[in-house]
């Protein structure tokens, strides 16, 4: 198996099969990877109605993991725990890829090298929305090899990129955080990671943004304070490894600019 996808879903809607449905259209042999779609929380009718959806396929690569503890971080490590792929890759339940997402992203990859793809934002009404992924993207993605920090602003998310499982290891998402986890994960495997490379703008990674995500929805003072423990956990990891101070600096600076935005 050469990739593994894991989707964390908590009571998925109506875009979950948008999701599935663009993975069924990948370019890759079917046979070359596998999805690990991970229910958390409440079990029914979510489990029904997601069975009922993998019954309809002709070949089916989808393996559904279930967990009564909610929460994206802890679905993600029942999925890393379960995944057999030599890459991992995260897409989550209400975005979706482009055909050749997947394939691409491999050809760019390596034990040592990170590949980034293209990303595309867009709103409930399915208008474009411009994104800082979107800008990092057409100013890096020519470059070819870079330094995996000249491309900071995609080590912000868990999604966008196909890793190989020995820079992740037996290092795992922080379920102690609801927000910000995926920057915490990102930052902890940077021990391992040196290079990155991008796709070409036809691998598109599709975000939908919605107004009451969990992103969205925090309010001033919470989201203060999350920065705040942000800054902590960063700097507990980067004394207790070997981490790119550089890389550190900006994920510090990051979270500073978020207090005083807000």
């Amino acid at each position: 198996m050469q990739i593994s996808v894991i989707i964390p879903t908590y009571k998925p809607q109506d875009y979950l099969w948008q999701c599935l449905d663009a993975l069924q259209q990948q370019t890759l042999p079917l046979d070359t990877w596998e999805v690990l779609l991970v229910l958390n929380g409440p079990k029914e009718p979510y489990w029904s109605a997601i069975q009922e959806y993998i019954n309809t396929l002709h070949n089916n690569n989808i393996c559904l993991l279930y967990t009564d503890k909610s929460g994206v971080s802890n679905a993600r490590n029942l999925g890393l725990d379960n995944a057999t792929g030599e890459y991992i890759t995260f897409i989550d339940d209400d975005d979706y890829v482009s055909p050749s997402f997947l394939e691409e992203l491999l050809s760019q990859a390596t034990p040592q090298i990170v590949s980034l793809c293209n990303v595309k934002a867009f709103s409930e009404q399915q208008e474009h929305i411009p994104n800082y992924f979107e800008d990092a993207y057409i100013a890096h993605a020519g470059q070819g090899l870079q330094p995996f920090y000249h491309a900071r602003t995609f080590f912000s998310s868990a999604c966008l990129k196909l890793i190989h499982r020995d820079i992740i290891g037996h290092r795992r998402f922080n379920t102690n955080y609801k927000n910000g986890e995926d920057s915490i994960f990102m930052f902890l495997i940077s021990d391992r990671l040196t290079q990155v490379r991008f796709t070409s703008p036809n691998a598109i990674y599709f975000r939908r943004v919605r107004a009451n995500s969990a992103s969205t929805r925090v309010k001033k003072m919470v989201q203060i304070q999350y920065c705040l423990r942000l800054i902590k956990e960063y700097t507990s990891i980067y004394w207790h490894g070997h981490y790119v101070t550089r890389f550190y600096i900006t994920r510090i600076l990051g979270a500073l600019r978020t207090i005083v935005s807000k």
